[in-house]
């Protein structure tokens, strides 16, 4: 069982900042692609960024030069600074793992999900 925990969400103002973070534990070997989505009210979830084991990284496009994704491998856990933060941010985001257990089973895991309200 791998759990997947955020933290970090809140209500910032425009042009403001915030730093999310997922830790995940539980049976690890390995962590492959680690990722955050975020979902809007009636709106269909989708992909902010991305991050292989390696540090390679890819965003939406809506994000790119605001919002920065990163990991420490040690922790098990993945971050994303967001910067600039706008109202279309707002959104429920949701951190993702492909984990390798112990026992060398794979998996897809999402965490529980954090509130960012961007309002002034």
């Amino acid at each position: 069982q791998v759990q997947l925990v955020e933290s970090g969400g809140g209500l910032v103002q425009p042009g403001g900042s915030l730093r999310l973070s997922c830790a995940a534990s539980g049976s690890i070997f390995k962590i492959n692609n680690m990722a955050w989505y975020r979902q809007a009210p009636e709106k269909q979830r989708e992909l902010v960024a991305g991050i292989t084991s390696d540090g390679v990284t890819n965003y939406v496009d809506s994000v790119k030069a605001r919002f920065s994704i990163s990991r420490d491998n040690a922790k098990n856990t993945v971050y994303l600074q967001m910067n600039s933060l706008k109202p279309e941010d707002t959104a429920v985001y949701y951190c993702k793992s492909d984990v390798v257990s112990r026992n060398l089973v794979r998996s897809i895991n999402w965490g529980q999900g954090t509130q960012v309200t961007v309002s002034s």
